[in-house]
């Protein structure tokens, strides 16, 4: 048997069809499975029967070990043109770049820009490339320190001449991170934060296109922090979503994110390779670079809840900032009003943002929104929840005014009218 044949592999209990692929080890065996999963099986506990050879062309029988310059016939050899813009591939995790492990038919992260070009064959001709590794951790992970070392190699690799920033991040935090980079830089060149949602060794990963599309989006005149992911299940279009009005609104779908309050910022049509935008944005070279990276850890976002015990308020106690994920207008029990005053006087400032995913605070319709201002809180806008509270820590770390900072639109967190868009 060779690698190409479709085979049977029966080991234990479980029956396998499908491609042989190539492997590392003579003592493992690896097969594309009909839903597109790998999977690798231990040779001599297998039994393996040939159904149909040569199935499948592969170049090579014999897997590339990890150290070698070439995979799949795919060189990893970067070479510079100068006719083309340089765009720097920062990683700190994810899927995006993973790629099978022939050895276990898994899949593993791979970071630095030749193992992205590998990964991603459709990159090459459309940039030089740079990469470099900030972080390889789970997105959950994610962390206010990283985000400052990110911001960090942001400014340093724009600094050294690169004309876009493409950041490789996983999904579930993208949002909290992108609007950190909102805050804490002053860019001349886009700064576009993309991710997978399926891993690389699924047919329906969206890996390729979101990582085409970032690189389409990080050549364009667009100098903002942007998410690009997928609009739509289709693979037609990514949506270019503002990074201080993205949220991530489902669990696994490909066209996950979505900007709150706003059809997305632009889009990269994936077919003709063209990006475009439908509102204003700030151009390629409108401001010179410039990075705060400080931020104030000691901010925290409460969700309130009916029935919430008031203790919850003493666990927050201390804190320099507090961000209160109200209902409706931006509202709490009437409860839970002296707590958070007694909150305000010991020098935690408050900040009121809305559960409700559409539509701003106005804490001065009701009673209750009036009693909240009298305590001190302080009025959020539109700004999401999540985004408030990494701008409150930017804020209290860099602001002399920090109750006119969260008023104020510093990235295109507020906008000027809540109105429907579709």
């Amino acid at each position: 048997m060779n690698p190409g044949d479709r085979v049977r592999v029966d080991r234990a209990d479980r029956t396998y069809e499908g491609v042989l692929l190539p492997s590392s080890t003579d003592e493992h065996l690896v097969v594309k499975l009909e839903g597109g999963y790998n999977v690798g099986i231990d040779r001599d506990d297998a039994d393996v029967s040939v159904l149909a050879e040569d199935v499948y062309e592969i170049d090579g029988t014999d897997a590339t070990g990890p150290d070698e310059a070439e995979t799949d016939g795919v060189s990893s050899k970067i070479e510079f043109d100068d006719d083309l813009p340089t765009i720097s591939l920062l990683s700190t995790g994810g899927t995006i770049a993973s790629t099978v492990d022939y050895r276990t038919g898994a899949v593993t992260a791979q970071f630095d820009a030749e193992d992205v070009l590998r990964a991603v064959p459709d990159l090459a001709g459309r940039a030089n490339y740079r990469g470099r590794v900030v972080a390889n951790i789970l997105s959950e992970n994610m962390e206010p320190p990283l985000w400052k070392d990110l911001a960090r190699a942001v400014h340093e690799e724009i600094e050294a001449g690169a004309d876009g920033v493409v950041v490789m991040h996983g999904t579930d935090t993208m949002q909290y991170s992108a609007a950190a980079l909102a805050f804490m830089l002053e860019t001349p060149v886009p700064i576009v934060f993309t991710g997978s949602q399926r891993s690389a060794d699924r047919p329906s990963s969206d890996n390729v296109m979101n990582a085409v599309s970032a690189v389409e989006a990080a050549k364009s005149d667009c100098a903002e922090v942007l998410v690009c992911m997928h609009a739509s299940e289709s693979d037609d279009v990514c949506a270019l979503h503002r990074g201080t009005r993205v949220r991530k609104n489902h669990t696994s779908r490909r066209d996950a994110f979505e900007t709150v309050g706003a059809a997305p910022l632009g889009r990269v049509d994936y077919e003709t390779e063209t990006v475009s935008f439908r509102r204003e944005y700030q151009e390629r070279g409108a401001v010179d670079l410039a990075i705060e990276p400080a931020l104030e850890d000691g901010v925290e976002l409460l969700k309130f809840t009916p029935g919430m015990d008031p203790a919850f308020l003493d666990v927050v106690s201390g804190s320099e900032g507090l961000i209160v994920e109200g209902t409706g207008l931006g509202h709490v029990h009437t409860d839970l009003i002296p707590r958070i005053e007694d909150l305000v006087d010991d020098g935690t400032t408050v900040v009121m943002t809305s559960q409700c995913l559409e539509g701003r605070v106005c804490d001065r319709v009701y009673d209750t929104g009036r009693d909240l201002l009298e305590a001190g809180v302080l009025e959020g806008g539109d700004t999401l929840p999540g985004t408030a509270k990494v701008k409150l820590m930017w804020a209290l770390a860099n602001s002399d005014d920090v109750e006119e900072a969260m008023g104020t639109s510093l990235a295109g967190e507020i906008q000027a009218r809540s109105v429907p868009w579709e």
